[in-house]
């Protein structure tokens, strides 16, 4: 038996500690013992809708204490760095190699663990804007773990970005993040024009907002919609569209088109570089699970919170 983190909608904060089955791998896993894990808003509203008893978790970093036995994949002592479409919240996890990724010595448990999720999410929403030297980009939800890593990267990429956030600030972290201009205010979307057209938009506002982004693109843009913290529904001019793409991003479909456990290599090389920042603004015991759920639900943080398995 192993500790996990279950939904208990008894417990307090709606989650729980509770023994559950050691993992069996698959031959194409490795067994892991995690160290530590992040959190992500969608996983844990996900999980608190869900009426049944699930392991949530997709983040996850550790150490392999037993290799894929196909011999792919990280060997036994490896630090890594992984993720799951579920479960990951474990003192063990059973994690194929194509999600893993052996990650440098001089990255902590905690820098890695915020990596899998925000740092692929802002990767590849990057990479459907092509070759974005010289070009303008917009990021709504600035100040989130996967608005921050893009802001990072977008700015080594040469491209000219413009941030969004609420206050004042906050408008600094997404600054120091790496954005050109950054628009503040609870209605700062119609400010957008100010520095358009775009090239590439990524947006996980939706609704109205992303209805009304979709006309600062320029003719051959693309907006990349990858949440709708607003409404999941829009109401959009196809006749003022022409020649722009709005494209649906969801990373579980992502993971297929790319190479995640390259890709989570090369983050974690970015990270020891000194390239990518990951923004922890909370890392605790994950025995604080509750609590710190709900405080992500209520944004009473930006950037990433951590928790460690102790």
């Amino acid at each position: 038996m192993v500790r996990a983190i279950v939904t208990d909608p008894f417990a307090s904060g709606y989650f729980a500690i509770k023994e559950v089955a050691a993992p069996q791998a698959q031959p194409w896993e490795a067994i892991v013992q995690v160290q530590a894990f992040s959190l992500n808003r969608g996983e844990v509203v996900d999980a608190r809708n869900n009426g049944g008893q699930i392991r949530p978790g997709w983040d996850f970093s550790g150490i392999v204490v037993e290799q894929a036995k196909d011999g792919t994949g990280p060997k036994q002592g490896s630090r890594v760095v992984g993720l799951l479409l579920m479960g990951a919240w474990a003192e063990q996890v059973a994690a194929p190699t194509s999600l893993l990724a052996e990650f440098p010595d001089d990255i902590t448990f905690a820098q890695a663990a915020t990596l899998p999720v925000a740092g692929l999410s802002a990767l590849y929403t990057l990479r459907k804007g092509g070759m974005l030297l010289g070009k303008r980009m917009l990021i709504t939800g600035s100040t989130g773990g996967v608005g921050i890593f893009a802001h990072q990267l977008a700015a080594q990429s040469g491209a000219f970005t413009v941030g969004v956030a609420r206050t004042t600030e906050k408008a600094l972290l997404v600054q120091e993040a790496g954005a050109n201009e950054v628009i503040v205010g609870d209605t700062a979307i119609p400010s957008v024009d100010a520095f358009g057209p775009y090239h590439l938009i990524i947006d996980s506002v939706g609704g109205d907002t992303l209805a009304a982004l979709l006309t600062q693109l320029v003719p051959d843009g693309i907006c990349v919609s990858m949440g709708h913290s607003s409404s999941p529904y829009a109401t959009i001019n196809i006749r003022g569209l022409g020649g722009r793409t709005l494209y649906s991003f969801f990373l579980g479909e992502e993971i297929n088109r790319y190479s995640p456990a390259e890709d989570l290599k090369l983050l974690g090389e970015f990270v020891s570089k000194g390239q990518l920042v990951p923004r922890i603004e909370v890392e605790t015991s994950w025995k604080e699970i509750g609590t710190i759920a709900q405080q992500l639900i209520d944004r009473r943080f930006s950037g990433k919170a951590v928790l460690q398995i102790n």
